[in-house]
């Protein structure tokens, strides 16, 4: 079931020069289901330039407190009115929409969750889940200095979390493809979010060591509905609307 419902700012925390963490509450409900993986459609106020929704991954679900967390890269006038709010304005929310990444398949599998810049949104939710369903998720974070890794902190508290940056910052240099651990370490299965490189090169190494693979991917998501058809991709299937068939697709299901 889909809601459309107004949230109250609680808290908007700058991680860097680029990238908010929106968290959002209603004092009056307590928060829908929703699935790793899934997505919000957010309406922007204060932009006259912005009159389409912008679709937001659920970065993280807390029960405790009833709040939704969006994390916020600031690419245009939408996205910089977000990252104009204030604690205690109202943001009306579109959710939980699409469908997310898969649930456990036995206890005790690892799966390697790989984030690129913003991608690593969804991530941590997933990871939370697997944790709490007796799974064992393990982190690669891709970024292109130190200060483009997102919540490093955050991610520690479900799993191992090893990271790649462009010029060797932080972590190992060089892209997440290029990391130690896809040498050193097995996996049961991965899931990735980034940009459509990165995701395409974890889509060649999964196949590659036979490994189960599904990608959330970022096309633009106007409606979030399947009405408008901006998010369209083709598969092996045919073409579809990422918004209502995904955002998340097996690897096998792509044209890739």
């Amino acid at each position: 079931m889909k809601y459309l419902r107004n949230f109250t700012v609680t808290a908007v925390e700058h991680l860097n020069p680029r990238n908010i963490l929106l968290r959002l509450t209603d004092p009056a409900a307590p928060l829908p289901d929703c699935h790793p993986g899934q997505f919000v459609e957010v309406k922007v106020d204060g932009s006259d330039k912005t009159f389409l929704r912008r679709p937001l991954s659920i970065h993280f679900v807390d029960r405790v407190n009833n709040e939704l967390w969006l994390l916020v890269q600031m690419v245009g006038d939408g996205t910089r009115a977000l990252a104009n709010l204030q604690t205690g304005n109202t943001l009306n929310v579109l959710l939980p929409l699409g469908n997310g990444f898969s649930p456990v398949q036995q206890q005790g599998e690892r799966v390697l969750l790989v984030g690129g810049g913003v991608g690593v949104a969804p991530l941590l939710e997933y990871g939370k889940y697997l944790c709490e369903h007796h799974a064992t998720p393990i982190f690669l974070l891709g970024a292109r200095t130190r200060e483009d890794v997102l919540q490093l902190d955050r991610f520690k508290q479900y799993g191992e979390v090893y990271v790649t940056t462009e010029d060797g910052s932080l972590g190992e240099q060089g892209f997440v493809t290029q990391h130690s651990i896809l040498q050193n370490s097995t996996f049961d299965r991965i899931s990735v979010c980034g940009p459509k490189p990165m995701m395409q090169a974890v889509a060649q190494y999964a196949r590659k060591s036979n490994l189960p693979c599904e990608v959330s991917l970022e096309n633009l998501m106007a409606c979030g509905l399947g009405a408008c058809l901006c998010c369209v991709e083709k598969t092996k299937k045919g073409n579809v609307c990422v918004c209502t068939d995904g955002p998340v697709f097996n690897i096998n299901d792509l044209t890739w």
